[in-house]
């Protein structure tokens, strides 16, 4: 009796200790939904995962587009088969994906144990319901009165954007895709830029997708065929980065770029499923309703103004490989800060903790002075103590196009409203200096070396860069240097032919939305900035140390 009494302990113990091994795999907010018998969607992450280092050595975004999308997909291709088989054997409702190694599973506990257990796994993360805090809109501007502004808006001019307009570089032959609410793609200011759209007739293949499948009650829908916005934010965004109604509405950084777009929110909400969806769309736009990827239809830039908070579940490395492969890919990744501050280290949350993503702060329009709303680093949460952001620009009381009709504007703050400055700066540094275009490093240090320096020591040294603005307020006339080269005419997207039939008619849905007063945001300090020299000429722009600078008034 007593030798079976040992065995029985072994056993039990080798139990334990394997099961021990299987819950560290699995991310507590999988632990938590699957009690008493529930089942829940997590994401079985494989331990291969691609390894895209060879991209760096390609010259073109081409060469690299193809070169990410082939070993991501073949790594998928080679190292899945065993994992869906099992999936399919037991009925168990899965979907594959590439952009990061894995596959979502909707499944109980058990199943999520017995995944936890095989050599192939390396973890297992929760797909959680997002529901992103979006700003409202604080004015509608869409009467009569409003709709010929004598002046542009003045956060564009705050960047200088239409210096550089003035020397023929308006965004041509680049393509910004916004990741967002979806857009209103016949918006005055935005179809005109619309890749998708000849001046006769829309083909949205390669130029639209929509990731909402299950919502309800959205007046999008699900699965919509065109760009549709469910609550407005989408439109906004995607106009600050390039709109313009040809009528005086020059809300744009780059109104001669062209954009696209993916719905990744369902009225702000979000899941790490809908993210990686609209990240591999990005990487090879496929036609609607599925096909081939394409790499060269690919965006050259991104806006992302969505968030993945660990506090609600997401894991804080589900997203990093996506972010990671977009910018192989060449494309640049433009993110905004969280809208947590004032206080430090309020920075946390995916995608805007990555080295990857170039992460944008938000100022007070025309003072220069951060806004109090946006968050703060170092980033804490992952234990790199990395400063974030990366550069800053305007974010209050922007005023862009609206979905309520073809010609509604409105006034928005936020860490939102930001982020599309830089996104619309990176593209006219582009237009200006092709030598640039998708080496992503090299292109984000000129921007950042150009910034107007503001010296802030909250959260650390003042920099640059610091934890409160990074590399400062975007100048895009400093970066793209004054004279210009002479600029280049882009090629004219053409859109492809498919068996899908074109969509000519004006055909939105209306979204509902109440207006509300935003709160005036109060910068948390007053700066005494020196005036940046004018620019000289940058024929052959290469990165650079940035030198110390001189001593600065700074607040504390």
């Amino acid at each position: 009796m007593c030798a079976a009494g040992i065995g029985e302990r072994e056993h039990s113990a080798r139990s334990s200790w394997h099961l021990a091994s299987q819950s560290i795999k699995i991310a507590p907010w999988v632990i938590e939904r699957t009690t008493n018998g529930q089942k829940a969607e997590f994401f079985v992450v494989l331990a291969e995962q691609a390894d895209l280092s060879g991209a760096i050595n390609l010259a073109t975004k081409r060469d690299k587009g193809r070169y990410v999308y082939e070993e991501l997909r073949s790594k998928s291709q080679a190292t899945q088969g065993p994992l869906l088989e099992w999936l399919r054997e037991r009925g168990i409702e899965h979907r594959s994906f590439y952009i990061v190694n894995a596959v979502l599973v909707k499944g109980s506990r058990e199943v999520a144990n017995a995944l936890a257990s095989r050599q192939d796994v390396a973890r297992i993360e929760g797909n959680p319901h997002i529901q992103n805090s979006l700003p409202e809109s604080a004015m509608f501007v869409g009467n009569p009165p409003l709709q010929k502004p004598e002046t542009v808006e003045p956060n564009i001019t705050d960047t200088h954007a239409p210096d550089v307009w003035a020397l023929g570089f308006r965004g041509q032959g680049i393509t910004v895709g916004g990741a967002d609410t979806g857009q209103r793609w016949t918006h005055n200011a935005l179809k005109p830029q619309y890749r998708g759209w000849d001046g006769v007739a829309a083909d949205h293949n390669y130029n639209w997708h929509d990731a909402i499948h299950d919502s309800v009650g959205n007046p999008c829908g699900n699965d919509s065929p065109f760009p549709c916005d469910d609550i407005g934010h989408g439109t906004h965004t995607i106009g600050t980065a390039v709109g313009d109604d040809g009528m005086g509405n020059q809300i744009g950084m780059a109104p001669e770029a062209k954009w696209i777009g993916c719905r990744n929110m369902a009225q702000g909400n979000g899941t790490p499923a809908r993210y990686l969806e609209c990240m591999e769309w990005f990487l090879a736009p496929y036609p609607i309703g599925g096909g081939q990827g394409d790499p060269t239809k690919a965006p050259d830039i991104t806006v992302n103004a969505w968030r993945c908070p660990p506090s609600e579940g997401c894991s804080v490395d589900t997203l990093q490989a996506a972010v990671e492969a977009q910018a192989a890919a060449g494309i640049m990744m433009v993110v905004g800060a969280d809208s947590a501050g004032p206080n430090c280290s309020t920075m946390e949350n995916p995608p805007t903790i990555y080295a990857a993503s170039y992460t944008v702060g938000a100022l007070n329009t025309g003072t220069g002075n951060v806004a109090s709303f946006s968050s703060r680093g170092p980033v804490l949460i992952d234990g790199s103590h990395r400063i974030k952001p990366d550069i800053s620009a305007p974010g209050t009381n922007i005023r862009s196009s609206y979905n309520g009709s073809d010609n509604d504007y409105a006034s928005l703050s936020g860490t939102s409203m930001a982020t599309p400055h830089i996104a619309g700066a990176m593209a006219l540094l582009w237009c200006a200096h092709p030598e640039l275009r998708h080496n992503i490093s090299a292109s984000r240090t000129v921007l950042n070396e150009a910034a107007f320096f503001l010296a802030y020591k909250q959260c650390g040294t003042p920099g640059p860069p610091n934890n409160v603005v990074g590399w400062g307020r975007v100048d895009i006339l400093a970066a793209v240097g004054s004279p210009s080269p002479t600029p280049t005419t882009s090629p004219t997207f053409t859109p492809t032919p498919t068996a899908t039939a074109m969509v000519t008619a004006t055909v939105t849905p209306t979204a509902t939305v109440t207006a509300t007063v935003m709160p005036s945001v109060t910068p948390t300090a007053t700066l005494t900035a020196t005036a940046r020299p004018t620019p000289t000429a940058r024929p052959n722009i290469t990165p650079r140390p940035r030198p110390t600078p001189a001593p600065r008034p700074s607040p504390t």
